[in-house]
């Protein structure tokens, strides 16, 4: 176990609103505890999205191709704060101006190491030049690819077992970002794909 499994996230009611804590580890164990997350999209100038396979070594998911980097802030902590935290712990990169575009709610088990996700995703959007230099954490990150945002979605239909089950719900956000007039709801849910479940 990580030590970052040992650090506290905030638990959460299914609309965002904060009614406790608890440790990474704990809040995904099944049966799961909705907690507060993030994930973040870096985008290119020709509308790339950066995607990153998933270390061998990750408690949930590994091996998966995942969004750009994730995360959860730390009780009271900005997600623009924690989110450049972890693009810096993951990618090697310097902090970045982040745009929250939708929120996306989720639950899946993985069934190869026994975790759960359950989780209300604050999805971030940063615009990146194309030749961004990164230096990933082999601890975090297989590898790194930039694709189409709208293959990814076809992709997932193809082969969902590549990916990590949240990341159609991430993409669709960036693609039809929530529309700031019905502040305070989540935006809607996205259909829920099984991650090879």
């Amino acid at each position: 176990m990580t030590a970052r499994e040992d650090h506290l996230v905030e638990l959460v009611d299914d609309g965002g609103r904060v009614i406790g804590e608890t440790t990474v580890a704990t809040a995904h164990q099944p049966p799961g505890r909705l907690h507060r997350a993030f994930s973040v999209l870096l985008v290119d100038p020709a509308g790339r999205v950066l995607l990153q396979r998933r270390a061998a070594v990750k408690t949930r998911f590994p091996l998966r191709w995942a969004n750009s980097c994730c995360g959860h802030p730390l009780p009271g902590q900005s997600l623009t704060e924690a989110a450049n935290r972890r693009l810096a712990e993951e990618l090697g990169l310097d902090p970045v101006d982040l745009t929250e575009v939708g929120v996306y709610l989720y639950y899946a088990e993985d069934p190869a190491t026994g975790r759960v996700e359950f989780e209300y995703d604050h999805v971030l959007r940063a615009d990146v030049p194309a030749d961004l230099p990164t230096r990933p954490d082999p601890d975090e990150v297989a590898e790194l690819r930039w694709v189409d945002p709208g293959a990814v979605s076809a992709d997932l239909d193809a082969d969902p077992r590549a990916y990590a089950p949240w990341l159609g719900g991430v993409v669709n956000r960036l693609l039809h970002p929530a529309d700031p007039s019905r502040s305070g709801t989540p935006a809607a849910e996205a259909p829920e794909r099984s991650g090879g479940r």
